[in-house]
């Protein structure tokens, strides 16, 4: 029991940050995104014997992680347009705080349209350009081929390139 302890606060403490913003990324609320972070660390701890190791543990936690955001975005029916300070401040290298707010507002422009995206293009979306995972690993989370995974990514792009240009014409970056 003790080592059982032992391996999830290991990989509680590995996985915490990145269960979070992936979480956060999908609630866009700070406490919504922590609820979702426990219940994924709830459903890590109750299934972790189910774990069989075909796949890396960082894909199935991320799995767990986006299954679980999505299902709480469908059952609370939570709003995607209230963008957490916290991602914005810690991806800027700019001190200066109009260009601070620039940022933030254009990132929330941004943002606000890849919510808007298709959940398969949205999650593709999410799990390679912001997470910044592999894209075989974003194939692996997503049960999907690498092959589809590129085809989703594409057509995000595209969608969102069709939504800049529609509703900012003279441009927003």
């Amino acid at each position: 029991m003790q080592g059982d302890k032992l391996a999830f606060q290991t990989i509680y403490n590995l996985y915490k940050d990145k269960v979070y913003n992936t979480a956060i990324s999908y609630a866009q609320n700070r406490e919504q995104a922590e609820e979702i972070t426990q219940d994924v660390f709830l459903k890590i701890f109750k299934k972790a014997d189910s774990f069989q190791g075909t796949s890396k543990v960082g894909t199935w936690i991320y799995r767990i992680t986006v299954n679980t955001s999505l299902n709480a975005i469908k059952k609370k029916n939570f709003s995607f347009f209230n963008f957490d300070d916290k991602i914005l401040d810690s991806q800027s290298d700019f001190v200066h705080p109009g260009i601070l707010l620039e940022n933030k507002e254009k990132s929330k422009i941004l943002f606000d349209f890849i919510y808007q995206l298709p959940e398969n293009q949205k999650t593709a979306f999410i799990l390679s350009l912001v997470e910044d995972l592999p894209r075989q690993e974003v194939a692996d989370v997503m049960e999907i081929s690498l092959k589809s995974v590129e085809g989703l990514l594409q057509r995000a792009k595209e969608n969102l390139r069709k939504k800049i240009n529609s509703d900012y014409p003279e441009g927003i970056l």
